[in-house]
């Protein structure tokens, strides 16, 4: 036992600077986990099925006055979509990314050829998640909002294409699941106002609502390089 009070205060301070040394090495308090999602990327391929009625645009063809006489086809069926979603999480919370987009459809307007509606899109996406503790290796679900711009071609069949570049605005929620430390399921629904015109008939809804599933490539965190303290 040490008989020195001044030798073992002068100890016990060292030890204790060591130790908080130690701490802001590490960036973390003793208590608090390390970010499982910050500095966590993911690359995300998706396809699936986009929607709208586009009611009004049926309505505006058929109220025409050539048009009056004419049977009212079927409403729009929706058509298939790629996607491709590149993110990365700078917080643990959120998470940025840039989405890529492309949809078809083709409608059927009486005493008219084929319609065929195609878009082209580059998102930024911004979504809040969180890490749940669900299935082989984690759940992350988020939701979010995507803006940024959008080409939409329409043309009939034989006829001339009538492009249109507009912003594009929407929201979406989805989930991943994974299945290992690299390789996830993802589920998306988006809803996404955009607009497209056709020849002499108006304009239409290009893209609306959206559900996708696809196969994702996580990209693990690096403890080293946490962007918490730069927020």
């Amino acid at each position: 036992m040490c008989r020195n009070p001044l030798l073992l205060l002068l100890v016990l301070l060292t030890a204790s600077a060591a130790s908080a040394q130690d701490d802001e090495d590490d960036g973390y308090d003793e208590e608090e986990a390390p970010p499982i999602l910050e500095g966590s990327g993911r690359i995300s391929f998706q396809t699936g099925w986009r929607y709208t009625p586009n009611t009004r645009f049926y309505d505006e063809y058929y109220s025409q006055t050539g048009n009056l006489h004419l049977e009212r086809s079927e409403g729009a069926i929706g058509g298939p979509l790629l996607a491709a979603t590149f993110a990365y999480s700078p917080l643990e919370w959120l998470e940025l990314g840039i989405d890529l987009s492309a949809t078809y459809e083709r409608m059927q307007l009486t005493g008219k050829p084929g319609l065929n509606a195609m878009t082209l899109g580059a998102l930024a996406g911004l979504r809040l998640q969180k890490r749940l503790e669900i299935g082989p290796a984690g759940l992350v679900p988020w939701v979010g909002v995507i803006l940024g711009n959008l080409f939409a071609a329409s043309y009939f069949d034989g006829g001339r294409s009538v492009e249109t570049a507009a912003g594009a605005l929407g929201g979406t929620v989805g989930a991943t699941l994974s299945l290992g430390e690299t390789w996830g399921l993802t589920l998306e629904y988006r809803q996404i106002l955009a607009k497209g015109e056709a020849e002499k008939i108006g304009v239409y809804d290009a893209v609306g609502n959206w559900f996708s599933v696809g196969v994702t490539y996580l990209i693990p965190s690096e403890p080293d390089r946490p962007m918490k303290k730069l927020f």
